[in-house]
């Protein structure tokens, strides 16, 4: 910019440096680019980093913390277009509404849960069964 300044001051510029100039200068403007604004994406990392994941189910706590993991490297990439801001903020997003909480009683447990009572139940049917039939004879015998 400079150089084309000294150009575009100096009256006896010749065609040649004021073509030189042009060059150059089109040439800068063609390499600068604008740097997308990541401050939304950078909140949306927050505000996912912040959440509890005890409190969502494990498969869609699992979407938000891969589209994190994708959201942070678009953050730390300074080559970054406002393209790959905005589809990284949009997944984010897209994963943040998907989160399902947890419901109270509603357990991703695959196995039972252990009380540490080993008898088992027929035992405890099979006690009452005789000890009704035991009862029954009794009250037989008393008739008679």
């Amino acid at each position: 910019l400079e150089a084309a300044q000294e150009v575009l001051g100096n009256e006896k510029a010749t065609q040649a440096e004021v073509d030189e100039a042009c060059d150059a200068l089109t040439r800068a403007y063609l390499n600068l680019r604008l740097k997308p604004n990541k401050d939304l994406l950078a909140d949306l990392i927050n505000k996912a980093n912040g959440l509890n994941s005890a409190s969502y189910t494990a498969n869609t706590w699992a979407v938000v913390e891969n589209e994190v993991i994708k959201a942070q490297a678009v953050l730390e990439d300074p080559e970054a277009s406002e393209a790959e801001v905005k589809a990284a903020e949009k997944a984010l997003t897209k994963a943040l509404e998907g989160l399902e909480l947890v419901k109270a009683g509603d357990s991703e447990v695959k196995e039972s849960v252990k009380t540490g009572d080993t008898i088992n139940f027929i035992y405890s049917f099979a006690g009452l069964v005789i000890t009704s039939a035991v009862l029954v004879i009794n009250k037989k015998r008393k008739e008679f």
